[in-house]
């Protein structure tokens, strides 16, 4: 039969065990019902773009190596203004009409991009150019720089254009900060969000499982019905 002490030193093991982790625990089930009651498709910001983005149809266009003998590997149509570009290798920017080799996007062809895709009724409030970002910004892993385009919203909408090739790249809203802020806790990578082996989340997972079994182990000693049994051998 276990001893007094040792029922002791399981319940207080169990005690501070539970207090230390149990903060991420509830943050952990917090985080888990809003990601279960919400829709990840809103999340992302879909009911601020149009179902079917604004297409354009081009003619008199020169071949993509007409121009400075370019060797084409990789080759995508941009509509940016409603002009036609070819984005060539990944790195380089041509008018497709022109031949004109372009260095980025300025900031009327960054709105005229983002009205392509942005529901129409939103009203633009600022536009800024963005040309570094943090671990924690929205951005964070995107093409730099970009133009930032803030719309005059309750949620504080952005909507995110690489100046480099002038392709839509994000819409970021309130809704989806806390859903970043709640995997950020669910998954305890504090800088880049979705790496699930980072050494916290071990520590914490295994302590987690050890304040199970301890609450396990604390029922066994303390039963009454498991006292009986002992007392009958």
């Amino acid at each position: 039969m276990v001893g007094r002490k040792t029922s002791m030193k399981v319940r207080k093991i169990h005690r501070y065990l539970g207090l230390f982790i149990g903060i991420q625990f509830l943050m952990w089930t917090i985080s888990g019902l809003y990601f279960s009651w919400t829709d990840i498709d809103e999340i992302h910001g879909d009911q601020f773009i149009k179902e079917h983005p604004d297409q354009s149809e081009f003619g008199n266009l020169i071949a993509p190596n007409g121009h400075g003998n370019v060797k084409i590997k990789s080759l995508e149509m941009r509509n940016i203004g409603g002009s036609p570009y070819y984005w060539i290798n990944g790195g380089v920017l041509m008018d497709a009409q022109t031949g004109e080799i372009k260095k980025g996007i300025d900031e009327q062809q960054a709105l005229a991009v983002a009205s392509q895709y942005m529901l129409p009724e939103l009203k633009v409030k600022s536009v800024e150019r963005l040309t570094q970002t943090g671990g924690q910004h929205e951005y964070r892993g995107r093409p730099l720089p970009a133009y930032v385009i803030t719309y005059e919203t309750d949620e504080n909408l952005k909507a995110y254009v690489s100046e480099t090739d002038g392709s839509f790249q994000r819409v970021r809203y309130r809704s989806w900060r806390w859903f970043d802020f709640l995997w950020m806790t669910h998954t305890m990578d504090y800088e880049g969000r979705d790496d699930f082996n980072t050494m916290v989340l071990r520590i914490f997972s295994l302590m987690g499982l050890i304040t199970v079994l301890s609450g396990f182990l604390l029922w066994y000693v303390s039963s009454p019905t498991i006292r009986k049994l002992w007392k009958r051998r």
